[in-house]
């Protein structure tokens, strides 16, 4: 009853309006919260994390393994002096897991588009005095310097009716210009992923792997296709691995094999030799 007189409200008031309730209900749900501080293990490593809110209970509030993305990517670029690029940062757990591979002759550059996040990532990585990771709260894009409509929520995605915050966009090539060029872009924006690939003509060409969680089905349909995403790595530039389902080891992809018609994780490993911008 409740789930049917809310798609009701939906349709009746303004997609503003909605909006600004759904922002009071989410600064009530984040203020009613009680905070704590737990230790766990995520893959290898032992990191204290910040618990703020409902979604960081649910994701971070017990051990990990170590994730298969990155089980995957150490076994390619992802060695210590590796620079990456964590595009979707949440909270930082990732890119505290990136770094520490890295090692301190490495380096992560973190984005995340919403500011709730954002800040709660910078008291995770000053709760494990990690130092190699620069955080920015922005939305990666297919051009620089304009702004976005963000839906500022959680689990914060580029909006798909227009209503939301405005957030400014950066490039993956504009990372690159300003930290070098990646050796790893790890990119999880929620469905935006085929406007992040256009504003990375640069670094595509320069030998970086990617890794990609490709929202089929979970916010893609709203900004692209898995096929424009694929198109981004032809075979005579990256060879191409799948992990579907979550948490399965990645298996090599070819043009012509089906694609899952559920999000999954795409890994593109450059065939060219890392160049520098």
């Amino acid at each position: 009853m409740f789930s049917s007189l809310s798609t009701v409200i939906k349709r009746i008031l303004p997609s503003a309006l909605v909006h600004r309730i759904k922002q009071t209900r989410l600064q009530k749900t984040i203020a009613a919260f009680s905070p704590r501080i737990v230790t766990h293990k995520y893959g290898p490593n032992t990191l204290s994390v910040k618990i703020a809110d409902p979604m960081a209970a649910a994701w971070y509030d017990g051990d990990w393994p170590e994730l298969t993305e990155i089980t995957f990517l150490k076994q390619h670029r992802l060695k210590p002096g590796a620079t990456v690029f964590d595009l979707g940062a949440h909270q930082g757990i990732v890119a505290m897991m990136l770094a520490l591979e890295s090692g301190p002759g490495g380096k992560v550059v973190a984005v995340e588009g919403t500011q709730h996040n954002a800040e709660q990532a910078r008291q995770n990585l000053a709760l494990n005095s990690i130092s190699n990771v620069t955080l920015l709260h922005a939305i990666v894009g297919d051009v620089a310097g304009k702004g976005v409509v963000f839906s500022n929520t959680l689990n914060g995605a580029v909006s798909a009716n227009g209503v939301g915050e405005t957030v400014n966009t950066v490039t993956i090539d504009s990372l690159a210009k300003e930290h070098g060029i990646p050796d790893i872009v790890f990119l999880d924006i929620e469905g935006f992923e085929g406007h992040a690939l256009a504003g990375a003509s640069q670094v595509l060409s320069s030998g970086a792997d990617f890794c990609i969680e490709v929202h089929e089905n979970c916010g893609l349909q709203h900004h692209g296709s898995k096929e424009q995403v694929l198109a981004f790595f032809p075979t005579h530039t990256h060879r191409s691995f799948i992990s579907f389902p979550e948490g399965t080891p990645f298996q090599p992809w070819s043009p012509g094999t089906p694609l899952p018609k559920e999000r999954f994780w795409l890994a593109a490993l450059s065939i060219r030799e890392p160049a520098l911008l």
